[in-house]
């Protein structure tokens, strides 16, 4: 079970930076939680030209960011690298210097496939190999894309043969396109004689169409009935935890059915107080309900 955070604002005053921190361990220390991910946030307009709901402003370095003002958070931390943002040298030292016994990390490739990165995904992977390979090493799993190409499964078990032991999906609405690349992905190890690796699971609440947008935006898919039923709920930031469980607990019942070790992870895609607590209340239900 994993908890979601991105890094405040670059352009917020050093000295706010303490509080808020403490703001986050204070609103999640009485969650049942496994570990803390930190997102790694990078301008996507290379990849999705339609004008971003929320304008990009650049976050402070989530490793930094964990080093100075996490430290008393009593989790592993999955940190995040959009690899495409750093040079080489720069890239390598971070690798090095990582302990494993505290560290996890997700590396994400270039948001297009038309950039040319000083440093590529695959550079990422085998320096990670090469420089600690006891670094627990994640990639990121996005079951729309399956539903366009029907090959992330195979996407999948090429992360794993270059050293991923795990996988962390986007937000995930649409309960059909996960159950696909789940069953693809467990029946395609079964042939190969692969173990398959767990899958952990994002989800997050929706409280305002603006924040559906900019899901979309990020390349979730909403179903329409599920956008109809937001759109119309009386309180469609309630109606929307509601259906985040419930298709968090039909895909928890689907993995222990195929076999497939899984995970939960929730985050706030919004900096909306009423959203973020309710995502906290995503997690502290879902929690209970993977603990039994």
């Amino acid at each position: 079970m994993l908890f979601a955070i991105t890094p405040p604002r670059r352009s917020t005053p050093a000295e706010r930076l303490p509080a808020i921190a403490q703001a986050t361990i204070d609103r999640l220390s009485h969650l049942d939680l496994d570990g803390l991910v930190l997102y790694d946030i990078d301008d996507e307009s290379s990849r999705n030209p339609v004008e971003r709901p929320f304008p990009f402003s650049p976050t402070v370095d989530p490793s930094e960011y964990r080093t100075a003002h996490l430290q008393s958070w009593r989790t592993p931390v999955i940190v995040y690298r959009a690899v495409g943002k750093y040079q080489r040298e720069d890239m390598r030292t971070w690798i090095a210097e990582q302990n494993p016994a505290h560290t996890l990390t997700v590396m994400v490739g270039a948001a297009s496939s038309g950039a040319t990165p000083a440093v590529s995904l695959a550079d990422a992977q085998a320096m990670r190999a090469e420089f600690n390979p006891d670094l627990l090493l994640g990639g990121v799993a996005i079951p729309e894309r399956h539903s366009r190409r029907e090959n992330e499964h195979l996407r999948l078990i090429a992360k794993q043969e270059a050293g991923c032991r795990f996988f962390v999906t986007q937000v995930v609405y649409d309960l059909n396109a996960a159950k696909n690349l789940v069953s693809d992905y467990r029946y395609e190890c079964e042939s190969r004689g692969l173990d398959p690796l767990p899958i952990v699971f994002t989800f997050s609440v929706c409280g305002s169409m603006k924040t559906l947008e900019f899901l979309r935006w990020l390349g979730v898919d909403v179903p329409r009935w599920i956008e109809n039923d937001l759109r119309h709920a009386t309180n469609s930031l309630a109606a929307s935890l509601e259906q985040a469980a419930t298709t968090a607990v039909e895909l928890i019942d689907y993995c222990r059915r195929l076999g497939v070790p899984f995970g939960l992870n929730v985050e706030s895609v919004s900096i909306r107080r009423e959203e973020i607590e309710a995502s906290v209340e995503l997690a502290a239900q879902l929690a209970v309900h993977l603990r039994t």
